[in-house]
This record gives structure tokens, sequence and C-alpha cells, in this order.
């Protein structure tokens, strides 16, 4: 997910053939690398919840751990490959995938300073991202970064929106509070207690964990309640014009530079690192 590439990439040096087989999906050489990862990553995620299973740790302890730092081998070695083969390694460390990449094999070499850090490891799941372009759901991946996009480009009106509910939140509170806090055995002690109430009231979670006991204030929890689907449907039409607004016809293919995906069918230099295309 955001190595993928449609160009067949020529015959070339053993770097261009390498780079093929580990940032490409559309050969069997490639293809075969991924699922050969996508089972290591699978695997290593499974052995690091295994070890939290105390009576898993203490039959089978040792050989969890020796197979871990088997797989923490082969991703370290991996991740190393990856920054030799793209031509501009800093960009791809600081990348989605890159970051993921480091994460899941710098737990490993910390635990030995720092004990306890094994269980981070669990983060090798987000490595099962990959999977979309081994399976080729191309649809998916342009979804995920149309989503995206739509976040980002309402993030204002979010933000605005977020805002006022707070507000809204604050005043119903404080209100709660001034109703309910004079009966005996109330527990809307103190203002916030009675805003995390109402939160909870507008987001229609209702723990019960606090509930009003005075007319006034079930009328005004029945007020927060209504008030919430209202407010609940308001950041789902933002993001929905905003995804309207931000379609677009691109591609999924990988920059050789950077790993990055998501260009146009027309683009000649990657969107990120302005590095020529193949092909472009």
């Amino acid at each position: 997910m955001g190595e993928e590439s449609g160009r067949k990439k020529p015959a070339g040096s053993f770097r261009e053939r390498l780079w093929a087989i580990v940032f490409e999906a559309e050969t069997p050489k490639g293809r075969a690398f991924d699922v050969a990862l996508l089972w290591a990553i699978g695997l290593s995620v499974i052995a690091v919840m295994l070890e939290s299973v105390d009576s898993i740790e203490a039959q089978w302890g040792a050989q969890l751990h020796v197979l871990e730092w088997c797989f923490t081998v082969v991703f370290s070695l991996e991740y190393v490959m990856r920054l030799w083969l793209v031509r501009r390694p800093l960009r791809y460390t600081f990348s989605f995938f890159g970051i993921v990449d480091l994460l899941s094999c710098l737990p490993s070499y910390l635990e030995l300073f720092i004990p306890g850090l094994q269980t981070l490891l669990v983060i090798r799941i987000l490595r099962l991202l990959r999977m979309f372009r081994v399976l080729k759901m191309i649809q998916h991946v342009r979804g995920a970064d149309h989503i995206m996009r739509a976040l980002v480009a309402s993030r204002a009106k979010i933000m605005v929106f977020f805002l006022a509910v707070s507000i809204f939140a604050v005043l119903m509170g404080t209100l709660l509070y001034l109703v309910e806090s004079g009966v005996e055995g109330t527990k809307f002690t103190n203002i916030p207690v009675s805003i995390y109430y109402t939160i909870i009231t507008i987001t229609t979670i209702g723990f019960g964990d606090i509930v009003t006991t005075t007319p006034v204030g079930m009328f005004l929890t029945a007020i927060a309640g209504l008030s919430g689907y209202a407010i609940l449907a308001v950041p789902t039409g933002i993001v929905s014009a905003e995804m309207q607004a931000a379609k677009v016809d691109e591609t999924t293919d990988a920059c050789p530079s950077c790993g990055v995906h998501g260009h146009l069918y027309d683009a000649k230099f990657c969107r990120k690192c302005g590095e020529r295309l193949n092909g472009g």
C-alpha cells in the first residue's frame, strides 16, 4: 500500500531486478516475496500475542523468544534492503511504511536495555496493510487515500464543529450540575463530572454509571440525547462533501525513490519527493 506499481520495470541491473521483487507485486517473484512476508508478519504477531498468555509463556516461552528474534532479524534485513534499494532512503525512512517497518524491529533491540517493550511488536500487524497490493485490492487502496484526503481537507470545519460541541457540553454540564448537585446521594459532584455525563449522553453511549434523578435533570438529559443524533450527523456530511470534491483519477504506481503511491495517470514526477517516475 504505497509501494505497488502498474508499470513493468525492464530487466536491468541486479539492484533494479531486486527492486521489482521487493516493491512490486506484478511479477511471480514479487508476489511470492510479498506473500512470504505477510506470512512472516502474521506469525510474528501471533507469537507476540501468545507470549502474553502466562500458561503458554511458562511452557513455550524460550521457543517463542527464539522465534521472535528470528523474525526480528528477517524484518531488520528487509528494512535495510528497502533503504538500499530506494533512491532516497531518507524519504522512505519517514514515510508511513518506513516508520512502521522500523518500529516493527526496534522494540526487540530496545528490550535489551529496557525490559517490557517486547509487547510493542504487535505494531507489526500494521504491515499487513501490504496485502492490499498483493491481493490487487486497488479500489480499496484508492478508497483509503480518498478518505484521507477528504479528512485532511475538512479538518478546519471539523475543528469548528468540535469546538461548538465542546461549548454545548460545557454549558449543558454546568446546568446539570446546578440542578443535580443539591440532591442527596448525587453523583454530579462537580462540573467536570457533569460534563463527562453530558458527553456520554450526546454521543449516545450511555454507560449508566451516572444518572439524573430530578425532573429537570431528566429533561436536560433528553435534550442532550436528542441533540446527539443531530450533532453526530454533521461531521458525516462535512466529510462526505469533501469526498465528493476530492475525487481524483490516479494510479497505484510506486515511486522508485521514496515508495509513495497515488500518482495521476499523466504524472511524470513523484508527488512527494519530485523524483522522475518510471515511464513518466
